[in-house]
């Protein structure tokens, strides 16, 4: 019952914020971006998107691998919304198929994510941001977490390293470069 009541709360939280008629307010950050990384210990391969659908939406998508018969598949989507001049506050709601040491289906394991953080400008280039999020997928259910730091060389291209906590692949270090579009 918990599982469905935080995601359909995340999910009317999305819907209003596609439909809202207000005065637009512009956030601080890109939501439009593709984005390749590598994952440290273990060493893993990955790519991601975002695309905005509305000024405070959008959908999103990432997938990573060792390449040893495993994945971690997410699709979904998120809400944001400014803070202030310089922050944002971001939210997601996925569907996530695994397949890994934990989830030994040939087809994967499918479930759900449900996540908040915070995006910050430190300075001109500097972004660091966090989240912390549920993920429910077949029997296993796990508090996750990410901290991050991104440099944005130019307006079109950045490079950042991200520490995650209890994901997919347990504790890893990703290192990230975004393209953006």
């Amino acid at each position: 019952m918990r599982k469905f009541l935080c995601a359909t709360g995340i999910m009317l939280a999305s819907v209003s914020a596609v439909h809202a008629e207000s005065s637009t307010t512009m956030s601080n950050f890109s939501y439009d971006y593709a984005e390749a990384r590598i994952g440290i210990s273990p060493l893993t391969y990955g790519a991601g998107f975002s695309k905005s659908i509305h000024p405070n939406a959008h959908i999103t998508g990432n997938i990573d691998t060792e390449f040893e018969e495993d994945w971690s598949l997410a699709l979904g989507v998120g809400f944001h919304a400014p803070i202030n001049n310089w922050a944002d506050i971001t939210g997601q709601l996925k569907l996530r198929n695994e397949k890994s040491d934990k989830h030994t289906s040939s087809s994967g394991e499918f479930g759900m994510e449900v996540n908040v953080g915070i995006r910050q400008w430190l300075g001109p280039q500097l972004e660091v941001g966090g989240l912390i999020g549920h993920t429910s997928i077949d029997d296993d259910e796990n508090t996750i977490g990410a901290a991050y730091a991104r440099f944005h060389a130019t307006e079109l291209f950045s490079l950042g390293a991200e520490a995650r906590f209890n994901d997919t692949y347990n504790d890893q270090i990703m290192l990230t470069t975004r393209f953006k579009y």
